[in-house]
């Protein structure tokens, strides 16, 4: 628009010097033809708008917005118009306790009341787009900072509607997905509503007060205790059981010796030992005796 402006200015300053009787005439011509160029090129560049890759525009005439979008690439657009642009991507706000680490500065962490009135701080990151269709009525009805108009508030207010319902440990440990999935739901409708997709939403950390968490690592660590005697218990058990099982084995076989055993038997046993006593290298001289007797082994020792 400042082109077209400025084009027109220069032709008009070019027609009121024509009359000969001025001494800058001359240049008349010369600012009537720079007047007409600046004025092309100003339509031109006011009537082409380019938007970028994964973004939609929107055009607003005199307040009045075009229900029509403008995709990605070369769009002509009225020359008057304000045009728009609005992130088509998926975008994310977080909140979190770490100074710097959210969208805000400072301490930006969701503070909830659960069922048995303790106070637990929630750190989230919601992951979202909008619609492109519903670019327009959101410029509309919303405006460009829908990111502190809706998806900041709706997130808060839903996680604290929703934590009212489960205890302070419950919502720590073991109903921490469903409670994941109560406040999708209820988000991703409120969403819906207003143009925009709810894609993910990822609960970071979930801090509980100082007394929860002792008691909590106090019976973790009962837990862990009672485990451990039963393990000691268990091996203990198993201990007892082999050596009840080895004394029995014990007695059999010597049940078994006392009743099952002939003497023929036990002189081949007394052969077989005087034979490994034999080849020891500190046995000399084996002599044997006569009939059932012991024989005599003389050694280096």
């Amino acid at each position: 628009m400042f082109f077209i402006f400025l084009g027109i200015l220069l032709f008009v300053a070019g027609r009121s010097i024509s009359s000969p009787n001025l001494v800058f005439s001359k240049y008349s011509p010369t600012l009537k033809i720079a007047g007409i160029v600046l004025a092309i090129l100003g339509l031109g560049s006011s009537t082409i708008k380019q938007i970028d890759a994964g973004e939609v525009g929107v055009q607003s005439v005199f307040g009045k917005v075009v229900p029509e979008t403008l995709t990605s690439g070369l769009n002509f657009v009225n020359p008057i118009a304000s045009v728009y642009s609005f992130d088509a991507k998926t975008q994310n706000y977080t909140m979190s306790a770490v100074h710097d680490e959210g969208d805000r500065n400072g301490d930006d962490a969701i503070r909830v009341l659960t069922a048995d009135g303790l106070e637990v701080v929630v750190d989230l990151t919601v992951l979202f787009r909008i619609v492109p269709s519903e670019a327009p009525r959101i410029l509309k009805e919303i405006g460009t900072d829908y990111k502190d108009k809706v998806v900041r508030p709706i997130t808060r207010t839903m996680i604290r509607d929703n934590a009212v319902y489960y205890d302070a440990v419950a919502l720590y440990s073991l109903k921490r997905n469903e409670f994941q999935t109560r406040i999708y739901n209820d988000i991703e409708k409120n969403f819906k509503k207003r143009g925009l997709v709810l894609e993910q939403l990822l609960i970071r950390n979930i801090n509980l007060p100082t007394s929860v968490k002792t008691t909590i690592e106090s019976k973790i660590n009962a837990e862990q205790d009672a485990q451990k005697m039963q393990f000691v218990l268990q091996k203990e058990k198993q201990e007892a059981e082999r050596k009840r099982v080895e004394a029995q084995g014990i007695a059999d076989y010597q049940k078994i010796l006392s009743t099952g055993l002939s003497d023929k038997q036990l002189q081949y046993e007394s052969i077989i030992a005087q034979k490994e006593l034999a080849k020891s290298p500190n046995t000399k001289v084996i002599i044997m005796g006569s009939g059932k007797g012991t024989p005599i082994i003389l050694g280096n020792n």
